[in-house]
């Protein structure tokens, strides 16, 4: 009966070898994802800070004109 496994121990070594040799090429055979292309948010958001900013200064040239504020600034 030890005779009868023989081919069939081969043919299984002979299927991990191939396995272990064929699949990761395979896998690295594949190409990389490409970079995301920008859809502009960053652009938005830096539009926004600038806006934000300027709201801020304006905020802070305007306040100080107000005549009933106790608080001198400039």
């Amino acid at each position: 009966m030890a005779a009868g496994l023989a081919p069939l121990g081969a043919v299984a070594v002979a299927a991990v070898l191939v396995v272990g040799i064929v699949m990761p090429a395979a896998v690295a055979a594949q190409a990389p994802a490409p970079a995301p292309a920008s859809d502009g948010t960053s652009v938005d958001q830096g539009i926004a800070y600038i806006l934000m900013l300027v709201a801020l200064v304006l905020t802070y040239l305007i306040h100080p004109l107000d005549a009933s504020s106790p608080y001198r600034l400039f």
